[in-house]
């Protein structure tokens, strides 16, 4: 791959990892628009390992108190908002794996159509406008509970489908069950380090059993800039959650669907 390649497509995956718009949406811009060919395993497996890197340095802390709580809860039975926040997010984390490791195949096979993401960008960008006109937003993460949990999950689940962002259908949501828009985000982004680790670990599992050329300094430079863009897309976003909302996120996602719909047609 060219550096612009490596680049287009670190930024690509560090932005729209953790923003509302779909990260499959805009991969197959590239492909479609300049004829670019996949970037390989490794080069995905680098992109995945810069995108958890920066939630679990920007969430340094959450981690670290989630951890330790949850350690705690397990050995002395000690129950704390933070360790009930960590069960909430294993609980959120198990239908999306069990989900997807029945269906992944079913989802490569059928549903990686441009038209599929093109529908599903619009669909579910229209959702997250309704969730987030219709939400209450008075609760925070630590209220959750485990049945929102179980619905955090399924809504990262249906992320499995091509064009719904898992981002944007967690957030969606989090705000159907009353939480904040911070709180939401929060949420999905602390929700997405165990799917990103099982992700990456199946990468990295088939990566060592492949014989597949290793370029060092191309794998370099696209995880770093993963990384930067992943851990600078979270902290804008959560600033700017509360003073934008929603709808800019849901036009941007309108625009997009319907110019893939252009593409495709044309």
């Amino acid at each position: 791959m060219s550096i612009l390649e490596i680049v287009v497509l670190a930024l690509i995956q560090g932005l729209t990892e953790f923003l509302p718009i779909s990260s499959s949406a805009h991969l197959i811009l590239p492909s479609v628009l300049f004829g670019w060919q996949d970037q390989g395993l490794a080069f995905d497996l680098v992109l995945n390992i810069g995108t958890l890197a920066a939630v679990l340095i920007y969430f340094y802390r959450e981690v670290s108190c989630m951890s330790v709580a949850w350690v705690d809860s397990v050995k002395n039975k000690k129950h704390t908002q933070n360790s009930q926040l960590a069960w909430w997010i294993i609980w959120a984390t198990i239908p999306a794996a069990v989900i997807g490791f029945l269906g992944k195949d079913y989802v490569e096979l059928y549903l990686r159509s441009g038209y599929v993401i093109a529908i599903t960008t619009i669909v579910f960008g229209l959702l997250l406008w309704w969730a987030d006109s219709k939400a209450k937003q008075v609760k925070t993460e630590y209220q959750t509970g485990l049945k929102g949990a179980i619905l955090f999950g399924f809504a990262q689940a249906l992320a499995l489908i091509p064009g719904t962002s898992r981002s944007g259908v967690t957030i969606t949501a989090g705000l159907m069950l009353g939480l904040t828009r911070n709180a939401a985000a929060r949420f999905s982004f602390l929700m997405s380090i165990p799917i990103i680790s099982m992700a990456s670990g199946y990468d990295l599992l088939k990566f060592v059993t492949s014989d597949e050329y290793v370029d060092w300094p191309s794998l370099l430079l696209g995880a770093g800039v993963s990384f930067v863009s992943a851990i600078l897309c979270i902290h804008v976003f959560l600033i700017l959650l509360n003073k934008v909302g929603m709808l800019p996120f849901v036009i941007y996602r309108l625009i997009l669907g319907a110019c893939l719909f252009y593409i495709l047609a044309s």
